[in-house]
């Protein structure tokens, strides 16, 4: 990899309904990644730190958003997000299941 480091390049797995139906489904994962990274810095980031094989990468920019908090406006800042496919058989758990007692 150039000059960054995969924690440099990956942020944090977005989890929400729709990224957790299209991880059992589709078997793809979503990151929230550094703007500057582009789609094979995120490939092999994600292949060195879990061990898997990515089949595909997509990126998308979403953007910033306005805010209200009373009479105060700020925005949300904008971030980049990739949806990473893995090949079959491959997986990334991020949280385990708790064992019945």
């Amino acid at each position: 990899m150039n000059d960054k480091t995969v924690f440099e390049i990956l942020g944090r797995p977005v989890v929400t309904e729709k990224t957790t139906t299209q991880r059992e489904d589709e078997n793809k994962i979503v990151f929230r990644v550094a703007k500057q990274a582009n789609k094979i810095q995120i490939r092999q980031a994600i292949e060195r730190l879990f061990d898997v094989k990515v089949l595909r990468v997509n990126t998308t920019i979403m953007p910033s958003k306005p805010k209200r908090l009373g009479r105060h406006t700020g925005r949300r800042s904008g971030y980049k997000k990739a949806i990473v496919t893995l090949a079959e058989g491959h997986s990334i758990e991020f949280y385990a299941a708790e064992s019945e007692l």
